[in-house]
């Protein structure tokens, strides 16, 4: 389950996704169901293993006030029980089988996975085709998966002060946009579901015709194809009513939030609102801001590391993270932790500095070099990856692209040019669009019980 807080390893992964080498059509097969299911075949035969993911176009952001997270309860409850598996049978059989599972809810979908011999991937079409469109969703089961989705939120979230300050972070720098709500959702959202709530969630968007099938790993496509024919093929699809846009409306000026809850450190996040590669009026837009990304946080070589980090030594860490796979409008973000000694306004006038930079003058040619450079190895380094090579398919499709743009992903970061990075810079990076929050700690309390200390 993705929490959107931890945005700086979700665009590692995302980016180690998109580097994957070309996917050549040759090797993959693509059909729709008549009843609107879409299922794309990817084969790889280096080792016989098979990775099944069923990707809904359903997540965060198709989310209105007073139901936020229902899409992320919604997936807890996929493993309670049909009417021909009980809870948690699913886990159980594809255990038994040796297979692993899970799944994750993201703002712009919600997938469910496995990975399995290849001999055993009827077992897995099964049971996903089979909960599609036939869980009981008991009264009993979500009255106590709510319970555990609570707790979810205090642990992942109320009890960690940067998530929290993320959380609010994102309220404010969205106010129109979905993306303003996390994906857990509000806790009284959380607090006052039903389970008619959730049948009604469950009886909109999970339906073949909001579904897309990826199969990658060492099958045959015509055979894969008949397999989703013969499960998924019989499943009636959905009266679906696509969401309203929501697009953020235009901020005239600087925004901040300050959180102050108990804390060890201090802690800065600023982002600036900028298009995706299903939004952006230039297609090269969403590629020059993924270099300047790299420019600012790619490695050791990278600016924020080498001019904070181990130079003025302002800060223990600093990061940058941008996203071009969203489905909306996103933003790009900057974080940074304090050195002992140093205040949260020293690191937001040092991180101003480099952006500063970034718009004075391009970026020298060693730097789009080692950006480049840095391309090419990890596609070569994650070519070996199936679930990734379904991943990158699954995500493209869910968010409304077609899975062949990941062939153009390399090619696009190569045609970036310093004038680009430079353009991209003064465009976006407008400081009366800026969002800043600020956290503040404050004393941690501490109660002694049996002679040790602990955080209350």
């Amino acid at each position: 389950m993705i929490n959107r807080m931890e945005w700086r390893q979700w665009r590692t992964l995302l980016i180690a996704i998109f580097l994957v080498g070309p996917v050549s059509a040759a090797e993959v097969t693509e059909v729709v169901l008549n009843n609107g299911m879409k299922v794309i075949v990817k084969e790889d035969h280096r080792a016989p293993v098979v990775v099944s993911q069923v990707w809904y176009k359903v997540g965060a952001s198709y989310e209105t006030d007073g139901i936020t997270g229902i899409s992320h309860m919604l997936e807890h409850m996929m493993f309670k029980g049909t009417e021909k598996h009980g809870p948690n049978e699913f886990s159980k059989i594809i255990s038994e089988n040796g297979g692993r599972e899970n799944a994750f809810t993201g703002q712009d979908y919600t997938a469910y996975f496995q990975r399995l011999e290849k001999s055993r991937l009827a077992i897995s079409m099964e049971l996903e085709s089979d909960r599609m469109r036939n869980l009981t969703l008991p009264e009993e089961e979500f009255l106590k998966e709510q319970k555990v989705v609570q707790e979810e939120r205090r642990m992942r979230t109320e009890d960690k002060p940067t998530s929290l300050t993320y959380e609010q972070f994102m309220a404010t720098a969205f106010q129109t946009s979905p993306y303003h709500h996390p994906i857990i959702g509000w806790m009284d959202d959380i607090e006052n579901y039903t389970v008619e709530d959730l049948r009604r969630w469950y009886a909109m968007w999970y339906a073949p015709n909001n579904a897309t099938l990826v199969v990658a790993g060492d099958v045959n496509g015509a055979e894969v194809v008949a397999m989703a024919e013969r499960f998924f093929g019989p499943l009636k699809p959905s009266r679906l009513e696509p969401p309203k846009p929501r697009r953020e409306v235009k901020q005239l000026g600087p925004r901040e939030v300050v959180v102050r809850v108990p804390a060890e450190i201090p802690y800065l996040l600023m982002g600036f609102p900028v298009p995706t590669v299903a939004t952006a009026e230039e297609a090269w837009e969403p590629y020059a801001l993924e270099v300047m990304a790299y420019v600012l946080d790619g490695g050791k070589s990278a600016r924020l590391n080498k001019n904070l980090i181990r130079g003025a030594k302002v800060v223990t860490s600093a990061g940058v993270g941008y996203d071009p796979y969203d489905r909306l409008q996103t933003l790009l973000l900057l974080d940074g932790v304090p050195v002992a000694g140093q205040s949260v306004e020293t690191v937001k006038q040092a991180l101003l500095g480099e952006l500063k930079e970034m718009k004075r003058q391009p970026v020298t040619s060693s730097e789009l070099e080692r950006v480049k450079a840095q391309v090419v190895a990890a596609k070569v380094f994650e070519q070996d990856s199936v679930f990734y090579q379904a991943m990158q398919m699954g995500t493209l499709e869910t968010i409304g692209l077609d899975w062949r743009e990941v062939d153009r992903y390399a090619e696009n970061i190569r045609k970036v040019t310093a004038a680009q990075v430079l353009a991209v810079a003064n465009k976006y990076l407008d400081l009366n669009r800026m969002t800043t929050a600020i956290l503040e700690p404050l004393p941690i309390e501490r109660e002694e019980k049996g002679g040790d200390a602990h955080e209350s």
